[in-house]
Parts: C-alpha cells; sequence; structure tokens
C-alpha cells in the first residue's frame, strides 16, 4: 500500500483520490480552505440566498466518474433545464434553443439555416463523438530513452490514428477544421443570420478570452458540446444544492473509502530526496511524508511556489512560467426580488430555466474582446445569465430567486498604467454596475429587483480559489496547450518529470469544465506505475 497525497480539494483532486482510495491505498487530501470543493461550491452571498460560486451549470460531469463514485448515492441529484438557452435581442424578438424548439426559432430569422442544422448538428456530433472517445484516454506522450520506453506511446498514437482512419474522408476534414479554424470561419460556412451564428458561437468564447475570429475557437465550441445529462446529449442541467452538490457527494465517497481529507490546510512546498518526491509541507510546519504527490492545482502555483527549489528540468520550469492563463471572465451572483420580465418575453415561462444570453452576433462578440483589450472591459459585455432557483426553490426565500452572471469580455489583468488604478479592486463596483445594466436593457426593472450581489473579479477569483487570472480553466484550451502538450509537451501523460509527481488538474487533459476526467485519468497513471513498480 502507498500513501498519495493530493494537494488540492477541488472536484479532480477528489475523483483521483477516491480511484486511488477504491484501489486501496492509503490517501491524503489536503485543500487550503475551509471547504472542499474548488471552484464547483456553493455558498450563502446575500442572508437567505446561497448559489453556485463559480462554476454554475452540470453538462460536462463524465458519466464514469458520476456512476464510479456512485454521487447519486451520496446525494446528487441533477435536474435539466426545461430550455437550453434563450437569446434576447435588440428588436425585441428571441432565439430560444432546445429540444423540439431550436429549429422552429431559427425559422424566423433564416428558412436557409433551419433546414441546415441537422447536417450542422451531424457534424458536430460525429467530431464530439471522437473527442468523446479520447477523453478518457491518456494521450500519447512524448518520450525520452530508448525504444522499448516508446514502444506504449506508439501503440497509443496507432490506436487513435485507427480511430481517425474509420471516419470518412469528409468528417476527417471536418474534424480537423473543428480543432484549427475559428469559430467564425466554421459557422460562416453554415448560416446567415446573426442571431444563429451567435448561438453557437458563443460556446467558442465562453470561458475564452478571444474573438470568435481566432484560430481555435472552434475547438472550443466543440469542447463545450461533447457533455451530456442524465443520459441525454446535448442538454444541460442544474444540481440540485448548486455545484457544491457535486463535490459534497464527491467528499463522502471518499471518505467512505478512507480518504483523509484535511481542509484550512494550505501547502507551502513539496519536499524531495534523492531526486524524487518524499513529503508534503503545510504552512503550519506540518510534514506529511508521501510515496506519491498529485497536484490539482495551476500549474504555475505548483511549480513556482510549491517546487520552487526542487530539481526540476529548466526547460520544463520556464516552459510551465509562460503557460497562458486568463480566461476574461467575470462573475456575479445576485439576490432578485422577482423574475426579470423581459422585452421579448415579458411571462414567466421556460426561457427562465435556460442560460440567457446577451450576445446577439459575432460582430458583438469580436467587439467585445478588441474592447476589453483596449479599454480593460467591454463596455457592451457578454453576459449569460442563469437563474437556477426556478429549477430549484431551496437556494432562495419562498417568492425570491438567485441569479448566476458569467460576464465577459474583461482583461485578466490591467495594465500598471491604467486610468483610475490599475487593481480589479479599483474598478470591481463600476463593472458590476454595468453588467446589472446590460441585462436591464433587455428586462426593464431587472436592476430595481436585485436585493444583494457577490461580485468576483479576475483578480478576486484567483485570489478566492486559486484561478491563476480568473481562468476558469486552469489554462487556455488553445492549440499549443491541449492534448499530448497540456500543460507542456512531454509530460502529457499527468507525469511531472520529478519521480512520484503527477498532475491532475484542469491544466491536464482534456482540460477545464467540471467534468472529473483529469482526475480519473490521473489516478489510472498512477496505478499503472504501482503495479509496474515505478512508484
Amino acid at each position: 500500500m502507498k500513501h498519495a497525497v493530493v494537494i488540492g480539494g477541488g472536484h479532480n483532486g477528489l475523483v483521483c483520490a477516491w480511484y486511488l482510495a477504491e484501489a486501496g491505498h492509503k490517501v491524503t487530501v489536503l485543500e487550503k480552505r475551509e471547504i472542499v470543493g474548488g471552484a464547483a461550491i456553493t455558498e450563502e452571498f446575500h442572508p437567505g440566498f446561497r448559489n453556485s460560486v463559480a462554476s454554475y451549470t452540470v453538462s460536462l460531469l463524465n458519466p464514469k466518474v458520476i456512476n464510479d463514485l456512485e454521487l447519486g448515492r451520496h446525494g446528487l441529484e441533477i435536474v435539466e433545464r426545461r430550455m437550453n438557452n434563450f437569446f434576447p435581442l435588440d428588436d425585441g424578438s428571441a432565439l430560444e434553443a432546445g429540444p423540439g424548439l431550436t429549429k422552429a426559432s431559427v425559422a424566423q430569422f433564416s428558412p436557409r439555416d433551419a433546414e441546415a442544422l441537422d447536417g450542422f448538428d451531424a457534424m458536430l456530433a460525429a467530431a464530439a463523438n471522437v473527442l468523446r472517445d479520447l477523453l478518457l484516454r491518456t494521450p500519447p506522450n512524448v518520450t525520452k530513452g530508448n525504444w522499448i520506453s516508446a514502444v506504449p506511446e506508439l501503440l497509443k498514437a496507432a490506436s487513435l490514428g485507427r480511430q481517425f482512419a474509420e471516419l470518412s474522408l469528409e468528417a476527417r476534414r471536418d474534424v480537423l477544421d473543428l480543432f484549427t479554424c475559428s469559430a467564425s470561419e466554421i459557422l460562416d460556412r453554415w448560416f446567415e443570420s446573426d442571431p444563429v451564428k451567435a448561438l453557437f458561437g458563443f460556446d467558442g468564447i465562453v470561458g475564452n478570452w478571444t474573438s470568435p475570429e481566432a484560430p481555435g475557437t472552434a475547438y472550443v465550441l466543440l469542447h463545450h458540446h461533447f457533455g451530456e445529462v442524465n443520459g441525454k446529449r446535448g442538454i444541460w442541467g442544474h444540481a440540485i444544492g448548486g455545484m457544491g452538490a457535486i463535490t459534497q457527494a464527491m467528499q463522502k465517497a471518499c471518505e467512505e473509502k478512507g480518504v483523509t481529507i484535511r481542509t484550512s490546510a494550505p501547502v507551502a512546498r513539496i519536499d524531495t530526496r534523492d531526486g524524487r518526491v518524499s513529503a508534503v509541507v503545510t504552512e503550519d510546519g506540518t510534514r506529511i511524508e508521501a510515496d506519491l504527490v498529485a497536484s490539482n492545482i495551476h500549474p504555475q502555483l505548483l511549480v513556482g511556489t510549491l517546487l520552487a527549489d526542487a530539481p526540476l528540468p529548466g526547460d520544463f520550469r520556464r516552459r510551465i512560467g509562460y503557460w497562458q492563463s486568463g480566461s476574461g471572465t467575470f462573475r456575479m451572483n445576485l439576490a432578485l426580488d422577482r423574475l426579470p420580465e423581459f422585452t421579448a418575453r415579458p411571462e414567466p415561462g421556460d426561457h427562465l430555466t435556460s442560460g440567457i444570453v446577451i450576445a446577439p452576433s459575432l460582430d458583438y462578440m469580436d467587439r467585445a474582446y478588441r474592447d476589453s483589450r483596449d479599454h480593460g472591459w467591454s463596455r457592451q459585455p457578454i453576459i449569460e445569465m442563469l437563474i437556477p432557483s426556478t429549477l430549484d426553490p431551496m437556494l432562495a426565500p419562498e417568492g425570491k430567486h438567485v441569479a448566476s452572471l458569467f460576464c465577459q469580455h474583461v482583461a485578466p489583468k490591467l495594465p500598471d498604467d491604467f486610468p483610475g488604478g490599475s487593481s480589479w479592486d479599483d474598478h470591481r463596483e463600476a463593472v458590476a454596475d454595468l453588467m446589472i445594466a446590460t441585462i436591464d436593457r433587455h428586462a426593464p426593472g431587472f436592476a430595481q429587483s436585485v436585493l444583494g450581489r457577490q461580485v468576483l473579479s479576475p483578480l478576486d477569483l484567483e485570489r478566492k480559489l486559486s484561478l491563476v487570472g480568473g481562468d476558469i480553466f486552469h489554462g487556455e484550451l488553445s492549440l499549443n496547450q491541449l492534448f499530448s502538450a497540456r500543460p507542456v509537451l512531454g509530460h502529457g501523460a499527468y507525469r511531472a518529470p520529478l519521480p512520484g509527481l503527477y498532475m491532475c488538474g484542469s491544466s491536464t487533459h482534456p482540460g477545464g469544465g467540471v467534468t472529473g476526467i483529469p482526475g480519473h485519468n490521473a489516478a489510472r497513471e498512477i496505478l499503472n506505475d504501482i503495479r509496474a513498480r515505478r512508484v
């Protein structure tokens, strides 16, 4: 039996811990905050009002993780939105998306686009199936050493090549385009209507501080299409009790397997002996001997802080130093005394259970990004609002509601010479006012319905949740930071270049979102190494 220490009690750390404990090993999880969950937590932010703090919706949580950890038995219940998305537009019209809704709604704007939907959905589904099959696989790794060490990686690559070869030539071309092109380029091929392009283009820039015209945004669009809820693909859901219900269920599953979870236990450093990991030391001086360590934290915090004096290769340390992070995210929770009344849909309805998106065109998204680069934040921001209390009345007092605002685009870090102060602390409240005013233009009276608010700028997200640059993905989903190159080419197989040290967070394949997959895959590789006596 080995002793594994997992640093960071976010959802991937808990998943990794469960699989290691389930295999019979001793596991300790160290979490710096007073609760586990990382960015998937639920808190009371105004008296009587509770909501998810950072992550805010369910679709990407992997079914294997849900089933293996028996999260349902541990209290997790996920309900489906009654509509996927609602796009209110400046002219008082709206686009609605969801099963049985999308085609008729799209036809209002373009009959031609409505006819194109089936072909577009089929193309996305084929590519998403390729991606879905890659999720639970460890990427082929670039290895050093003799040919024997390279054989397993060659076999992985050959397996992936065979899978790709089984696709039709047309499907292979589609996959290549989706992995390399911009969202705008792909959508311009299929659709003519601005609202319809916006419907799909939003997924290409959500959590992604860039323009939909940037190469690689088509992949981010695809990344958000491989999820499912309750066995139904293409559906978004809500965890009853908020996103913290997911990680609380994971905590119960871990404790049932004997995992020791220590909260309020920030780690100061990882010690090494004879060129390998030997112990973890917390900030209060507690030293925990470890056979192996799995890191669920941002790679720059791992390398630059916890391994500041460790014997790491210089090139690895340098490349982690310029790992790109910053999702352009400004996160808010609002306590409301009533439901909003949108000009496009003034009566209560299923649209209030959906993702309500203010981003009417790809041009609007492009301008928002460019404005944020020049001004620090977009003065016409992109906002997705959810009102989870329409599905989960326990979040708010009777007759009241809570709203989640996922806002973009804002600069992850303001320039040193920024007018009015270079810290987000100087501008947080003014930008929060802008976000509320933007919704109020589409739902008059919304601003007056706000009883209280929780505001998290990129700096707040970094301070509260250790999301460097406020990046919800622990690193951009750019082409040079994906698959075998996540986080660094040669270490895309969850193993750091220090014996006994592993990486299990969102900075590894397949990337961000509340999926549990990095934790699952990292645990599998750790167990393979234990069986092969490499630990």
